[in-house]
Formats: structure tokens, sequence, C-alpha cells
């Protein structure tokens, strides 16, 4: 979704030649009618739309769906790329971008997501367990709403539970590169998944200070 025209065509363009097809809107109320009514690998977000800006459409398609989201924009400061992460956003990727980050960022966001087929379909950990053909996870009888990056890490970490998981560890699952030192991505992530996971006032993801992530769902801490 961008209300630039002349970009989307030259978007359109690029991405035919790697076989991937685009389909675009110029406002967000067209945006968000799309991404509600068809079903899309991966949406691609502008910030600045008119009628509803990317933000609010983000909220919104976070109530319905999981489908992956990266987020585009001119506003590059560290402010606007928490509130995106806090949105639920998968990526973020300031303006002016090059065709090819976009690619390759669109790739590793489609790798996670794709990434389960090849993992066994199902993982119990403690009260938890996960579905990776549905992208479901329950505790218990109680089934938790995630968005497709949470639960990728969630799937990561239960399938190493009890064991200290790097932040370089998990951001190579996810981003396919390394963690930097400044940046705050997985900790937002983390921050979202925690909450959505805790019970009764315990935590079973544990940070361990220089290190990584500890998931421990038979000995929630409290908190």
């Amino acid at each position: 979704m961008d209300d630039d025209t002349e970009l989307c065509e030259l978007m359109a363009d690029f991405f035919a030649q790697h076989k991937m097809q685009l389909t675009f809107a110029h406002d967000g109320r067209r945006g968000l009618a799309l991404a509600l009514e068809k079903t899309f690998d991966l949406v691609i977000l502008d910030v600045m739309l008119p009628i509803l800006n990317g933000f609010q459409i983000l909220e919104q398609i976070r109530r319905r769906s999981a489908v992956p989201v990266i987020m585009l924009t001119a506003r590059i400061e560290q402010r606007d790329r928490i509130a995106g992460l806090n949105a639920g956003a998968d990526d973020y990727l300031p303006k002016p971008f090059g065709p090819d980050e976009l690619l390759a960022r669109i790739r590793a966001v489609l790798r996670r997501a794709g990434a389960m087929k090849a993992e066994s379909a199902q993982v119990s950990a403690g009260d938890f367990k996960l579905d990776a053909r549905t992208r479901q996870v329950w505790q218990g009888e109680r089934e938790i709403e995630l968005t497709s990056i949470e639960f990728d890490l969630m799937d990561h970490l239960a399938r190493s539970a009890g064991r200290v998981v790097s932040r370089d560890e998990l951001t190579a699952a996810l981003y396919q590169r390394p963690a930097t030192p400044f940046e705050r991505t997985l900790d937002v992530h983390i921050s979202h998944l925690r909450r959505k996971l805790e019970s009764e006032g315990r935590s079973c993801i544990r940070a361990i200070r220089g290190v990584g992530y500890l998931f421990s769902p038979e000995s929630g801490q409290k908190k």
C-alpha cells in the first residue's frame, strides 16, 4: 500500500522479474479492505497514506490476521521504527530504499513464515502446544493470538526449552543476520511475546543479561 503511483509501477516491474506479483492500493481504506478480503503472503505498508495511515491499518490487520507486514516510511526516527514494531510489524524499512534491499527483506520474512514446513509440525513445552501448519499456539485450552514474527520466536524458543538461546541465534533465525549492539527490534518482539504468554503473574521467558533468553515453561518466574 503506497500513494506514490510511480513508485508502485517501478516496484511492479522490478518484482515481476523475480516472479512476484504485487497488488496495489493507493489509500488506506482500499488497502485495508484488500488486506482483509484477500489472502496475501505478505503486506508492504506505507505509513503516510490518505484516509487511514499505516499504523491505523496495521492495528486493524493485527486484530484479524497474522500475515507478515513490512512497513515503509520516510519517517526514520527510532521512535517511529519502535512504534511500527509495537504495532505488530515484522520489519521496518525507511525510505528511500533500494529495491534489492526490499526484495531481500521480503525473502527473509517469507522464509521465516515458511520455515516451519521443514520442522516437525507440532511441538509441546510444558502446557504450551504449537502447530506449525496452522501457526497456532495454545496454553492448555487457551489459544494465544500471535503475530507472524511472535510465532516464529515462540517456536524457536519452545524447541530450545531449557537452553539459553543467544540474541545472535534468534536474530539469525529471524532475520538471517547477526544482532547489532544497539538494535531493539528483537527486544520489542520478545516483550510483546512475554506479555501474551504470562499466566497468573508468571513469565516463562527469562532474559539472561548479556547472553540471550531462556524459555522455561515448567518453572515460570514470578514477576
